[in-house]
C-alpha cells in the first residue's frame, strides 16, 4: 500500500484580484478552497491516475475535519492522528503579474501525538511505500525524520522524502528510495550558490554527492528550467513547457506524485519524467491541482536529455 504523510497540512485559499493594494479593501474576482498539504496533494494526484493511497499525519479542529472529509469524498482513505489544535489555513493571492503567499505556522504537536504517528508508521512493511513531505509543525524537530528513516531501513518499506529540513541529510545513510529537493533546497543543503546550478555539470555533481551519502534516487525540481533525475546509473534532464504561471504552490507535489505514480504504472523512467514534468507545469498553470487533461499537449514541448557513463544522448 502507498501511504502519504503530511505533518503540517492546511486548507489553501487561492484568490485572484485585479490589483492588491495596502490599507484598502481588496475584493477578489476568484476564490477556491482546497484541502492541501504536500503529500495530501500527492494522494489527490495518485487518485487522478487511478492509484489508491492512505493519507496520514496530523489534523485538528474544523479545518482538519474539512481536509479529512475532502479526502474521503474523493475516495482516499485516511488514518490521521487527531490533535487538539486547529489545522492551519494558507492564502495564495494572484494580482496581475504578482503572486503573494501567506503561509501560517500551524498548531503545536505534542510528543504524545508524535508517538502515535511513529507507531502507525512502525507497522509498515516491505510491501509498502511512504511519502513524507512538507514542513515540520511546531513541536516537531528533525529527529522525527530520522526515526522514520530508521523504520524504513528496519522494516523494508520504500521511503520518499520531500522536505527542506537539513535533517534529511542524516536520513541518507538509511538509503531512502527517493528524495526530491528543489534546486534551491539542494544548494542550501550543500552550502553552494543556487545560481551555480545553471551549469548542469554542477547540478549533476551535487546530486552525486547525495547519492554517495545513501540516497538511491534524486529528483530535482528546477521551476521554469525543468527537472533533473539521477540514480547513479544515469542522469535525465527535461526542459519545462511554456505557459502562463498562475500558482506555483503545488507544482512540485504534482511532479513527485505523478513521477512515482507513472513508475508504479510501469512507465519507463524517461516517459515517467516527461509526464511528471508536464503534470507539474499543468498545476503551475492553474489555480489548484492539474486535472491532467492538458498533459499530453504539454509533453510535446518537453525535451529529454540523458547522461549515462559519461556519454550524452538526446
Amino acid at each position: 500500500m502507498i501511504y502519504t504523510c503530511t505533518m503540517n497540512p492546511a486548507i489553501d485559499l487561492f484568490t485572484e484580484f485585479d490589483s492588491f493594494e495596502p490599507h484598502v479593501v481588496n475584493r477578489s474576482i476568484f476564490e477556491d478552497y482546497q484541502a492541501n498539504g504536500k503529500t495530501i496533494n500527492i494522494s489527490f494526484m495518485l487518485k487522478k491516475m487511478g492509484i489508491d493511497s492512505v493519507a496520514t499525519g496530523f489534523l485538528g479542529g474544523f479545518t482538519g475535519m474539512y481536509i479529512n472529509d475532502e479526502l474521503k469524498r474523493t475516495g482516499i482513505a485516511t488514518d490521521f492522528v487527531m490533535i487538539s489544535g486547529i489545522t492551519r489555513i494558507n492564502t495564495f493571492i494572484k494580482a496581475g503579474a504578482k503572486e503573494y503567499k501567506a503561509v501560517n505556522r500551524g498548531p503545536e504537536i505534542s510528543s504524545a501525538a508524535q508517538a502515535q504517528l511513529i507507531d502507525k508508521i512502525s507497522k509498515l512493511t516491505f510491501n509498502d511505500l511512504l511519502f513524507v513531505s512538507g514542513s515540520l509543525p511546531r513541536g516537531v524537530d528533525d529527529s522525527i525524520l530520522k526515526k522514520i528513516s530508521r523504520l524504513s531501513a528496519k522494516n523494508g518499506f520504500k521511503l520518499i522524502l520531500d522536505v527542506s529540513a537539513k535533517g534529511l541529510l542524516d536520513c541518507l545513510e538509511d538509503r531512502p528510495y527517493l528524495i526530491k529537493p528543489s534546486d534551491e533546497e539542494l544548494a542550501a543543503w550543500l552550502a553552494v550558490d543556487p545560481e551555480s546550478f545553471n551549469n548542469e555539470a554542477n547540478l549533476m555533481e551535487a546530486a552525486e554527492t547525495l547519492l554517495k551519502k545513501g540516497a538511491q534516487r534524486i529528483l530535482v525540481s528546477r521551476g521554469e528550467k525543468g527537472t533533473m533525475y539521477a540514480d547513479g546509473e544515469k542522469v535525465l534532464f527535461t526542459t519545462a513547457p511554456r505557459g502562463e504561471v498562475v500558482n506555483t504552490a503545488c507544482a512540485g507535489d504534482t511532479l513527485l506524485g505523478t513521477f512515482v505514480g507513472s513508475l508504479i504504472s510501469n512507465k519507463s523512467l524517461e516517459d515517467a519524467l516527461v509526464y511528471a514534468t508536464a503534470a507539474g507545469s499543468s498545476t503551475a498553470f492553474t489555480a489548484g491541482l492539474s486535472d491532467l487533461k492538458d498533459v499530453p499537449e504539454l509533453m510535446k514541448q518537453i525535451k529529454l536529455t540523458t547522461h549515462m557513463k559519461g556519454a550524452k544522448e538526446s
